[in-house]
């Protein structure tokens, strides 16, 4: 029998750690597949660090990122690259990941080369093209153009179906960032204390943790700006420490550092490592956050999520319980956050619930499920 040859892609941080699993399950099968990694580097050096310490390395690197590349030059690069490994490698599968422009443009190269694409968290929408942008119609436009689909969720296969997708190209698998978040977060307790020292020297004792993200598009500007309005202010309750790695993009870094820079109770840091992250995750108190993947993992660890989006493409962790909505509105940040540092019934409520995401067997579902496939 031929072994059935498998392209895996991905560009960014978020993309490589939930495409980990999924790597390492299909190399756990040599005798079936043969399984080749193509990255992007959409994110270059963020990339990096997860390959590093998930133990990959690709066998194609396009290397795309340029400072302040727009969207249309990202997109018809990695059109092109994509295009070339595609030629080199003739694979009968390719798997690319969510919702990002490498995603979209990687699946639109395939279809053009006649080679199967298979999404893996197919089927979340918003169904507002504008939020988030780009994500919600890079997503929309690869599962046009997939022709298998690795749903999350329920609900997620349930969006599929209204846009008559073939019910048997769809698979329920949960989130492979479950998955990735199990493998991470036992790898990080295995470590040595002093690996974390440096993040544990800026952790003061005795108050709430809140650890915050932000880098969404659509919230550049005002929306930000009040953001950072609403953690000056909770800022200002004596027992909590708000620790805040600002992302590299300038929209980001200039308005968090001007308006939260020298803040009592505020402590403003380089992005981290995706381990160091899990780790001062898991020491956390409850998280804010606008990013995609953390509203699945942080319920895993039993922490509270506040997002800072107007609209999630995740709602079943807000029917779950584990998460709430909150948007860029500055009196609704500083209400519920408040909310879960003052009551303890309120944040027992939370930090408790079920985790909707699956159980961190998603891989091996996935692989099981190709395995069928000829």
């Amino acid at each position: 029998m031929n072994k059935q040859k498998i392209l895996i892609v991905f560009g960014t941080r978020p993309e490589a750690i939930k495409m980990a699993p999924v790597v390492k399950e299909f190399k756990k099968n040599p005798d079936v597949f043969e399984t080749k990694v193509c990255v992007t580097a959409q994110h270059r050096e963020m990339l990096d660090q997860v390959l590093d310490f998930f133990e990959i390395t690709p066998d194609y690197d396009l290397d795309i990122m340029e400072s302040n590349q727009n969207l249309s030059l990202l997109t018809s690069g990695i059109l092109g690259g994509v295009n070339k490994v595609l030629e080199d490698f003739k694979p009968d599968f390719m798997y690319v990941q969510g919702d990002t422009t490498t995603s979209f443009a990687a699946s639109l190269s395939a279809y053009y080369s006649g080679v199967k694409v298979c999404h893996v968290e197919a089927g979340l929408r918003t169904f507002d093209k504008w939020a988030p942008f780009p994500e919600e119609i890079n997503r929309q436009l690869t599962g046009k153009l997939a022709d298998y689909h690795f749903a999350p969720t329920q609900r997620a296969k349930d969006n599929l179906l209204v846009e008559n997708v073939d019910v048997t190209t769809i698979l329920v698998t949960g989130n492979t960032v479950i998955d990735a978040l199990l493998y991470s977060a036992e790898k990080v307790d295995s470590k040595e204390q002093s690996e974390y020292r440096k993040l544990d020297s800026l952790i003061e004792q005795g108050k709430k943790l809140i650890l915050v993200t932000g880098h969404r598009r659509e919230n550049f500007g005002e929306g930000l700006n009040n953001i950072c309005n609403a953690l000056r202010r909770i800022a200002g309750e004596e027992d909590v420490q708000i620790i805040y790695p600002v992302h590299l993009n300038p929209n980001v870094q200039k308005p968090v550092y001007d308006l939260l820079g020298n803040i009592k109770n505020i402590t403003l840091i380089e992005p981290l490592e995706y381990e160091s992250f899990v780790w001062l995750m898991k020491r956390s108190y409850l998280m804010i956050t606008d990013s995609g993947g953390i509203q699945e993992e942080a319920p895993s660890l039993g922490k509270p999520v506040l997002v800072t989006r107007e609209k999630t493409e995740r709602p079943e962790a807000i029917d779950a319980g584990t998460v709430v909505l909150v948007g860029t509105n500055e009196e609704r940040i500083v209400q519920e956050c408040l909310l879960l540092v003052n009551n303890e019934e309120q944040y027992k409520s939370m930090s408790l619930r079920h985790n909707p995401y699956g159980d961190g067997n998603a891989a091996g579902k996935i692989v099981e499920f190709q395995r069928g496939l000829v």
